[in-house]
């Protein structure tokens, strides 16, 4: 990637605030796991959707599986998530929330509080390295595994928000979108809430999710993930729209993951347009760049050739990002500072 306007998308900083740890691991890192693991006989390309390829959103979550098997200690953990957040420094990302899923495995001993420690590790050995990013951890509740799960996953979120010198920031509600309903883990959320996390949710990622938004929406999330159906257009609701727009609830957009997981026809169909002609907050992310083959340049490059933006408009997405994540206030205002300083070297 050479051409000038190629260069102005990796040049510019950049904000990621939807990146699920596990999916966002890179072929490189998945061949040197797979080299590791040669008794689970796993092919590479079983772990990545390819240009041009495009799976079914329960497809999308058969490689997941396929991840956790390769991911499953402390070690592998360290190593991967050290690499995913080098990968996205290298990207030009200067802030990113991480997102995942506490999982214990009794083969190797590992406890849903070593995974959370694990992934802490990684950030803290970056910073020590002077990797250039500035990294902060949403735990995952995965909705296929109910509400106690759910609980016990917020208390052990409220041990860290106040134990990991404010890496920790918040709650991210993910999982096969077709399986349980919002309104069973409504109290977990509630209490998430209340405690003072902030709470990023995937909402109307398909179709029938209409009532469980509108439950959600009472909460109210701080960051929607997806949002993908929310609108009338895509059948949601005028009403859901309204209550979203009132209450300027930033969307976290990933065109490419909606694309090759088929719950969006085309780019150009993408409903970022819809949210971004009502100048709604929308921040955009790779969800899962490993999976999807992507970064968060190519996704900036990818929206602005698709809708006609401009560089300035592209810089003001990137700056509005700031804005939208949980960062502490005193992190936003470096951030804001630092892309004036580059903004003269980048946007001529």
């Amino acid at each position: 990637m050479d051409t000038e306007a190629d260069l102005f998308y990796r040049q510019i900083p950049k904000v990621e605030l939807h990146a699920h740890l596990n999916g966002s691991v890179s072929f490189a890192t998945m061949e040197k796991l797979i080299a590791r693991k040669p008794h689970l006989n796993i092919e590479s390309s079983g772990t990545a959707i390819r240009s041009g390829q495009r799976r079914t959103l329960a497809e999308c979550f058969e490689v997941f599986k396929v991840i956790h098997q390769l991911v499953d200690s402390e070690e592998d953990i360290l190593m991967v998530a050290k690499s995913v957040i080098e990968e996205f420094a290298a990207d030009g990302v200067k802030y990113l929330e991480l997102r995942s899923t506490p999982r214990e495995e009794a083969k190797t001993g590992l406890s849903k509080r070593r995974y959370i420690e694990t992934v802490l590790e990684a950030i803290h050995q970056c910073k020590q390295e002077g990797v250039d990013i500035d990294v902060r951890f949403l735990v995952a509740v995965d909705r296929r595994n109910g509400p106690e799960v759910a609980m016990e996953t917020v208390k052990l979120t409220e041990d860290f928000m106040l134990s990991s010198d404010g890496v920790v920031v918040g709650l991210d509600l993910s999982g096969d979108p077709t399986v349980g309903h919002g309104k069973d883990l409504l109290p977990a959320l509630q209490r998430a809430r209340n405690s003072g996390l902030k709470l990023a949710l995937h909402m109307s990622e398909v179709p029938s999710q209409k009532e469980e938004s509108e439950l959600l929406l009472d909460l109210p999330p701080d960051r929607i993930g997806h949002g993908t159906f929310l609108h009338p257009e895509a059948g949601g609701s005028d009403s859901l729209v309204d209550k979203i727009s009132k209450l300027n609830i930033p969307l976290e957009l990933c065109l490419t993951s909606n694309v090759k997981g088929q719950t969006v026809p085309s780019y150009d169909k993408h409903h970022f347009q819809y949210w971004y002609e009502r100048q709604h907050p929308c921040v955009l992310c790779t969800d899962d760049k490993g999976v999807f083959c992507t970064d968060l340049s190519q996704e900036y490059q990818l929206t602005a050739s698709t809708f006609g933006l401009s560089q300035e408009a592209v810089w003001s997405l990137s700056l509005q990002a700031i804005h939208c994540s949980f960062a502490p206030e005193a992190l936003k205002q470096k951030l804001v500072q630092r892309w004036a300083e580059l903004r003269p070297h980048i946007l001529h």
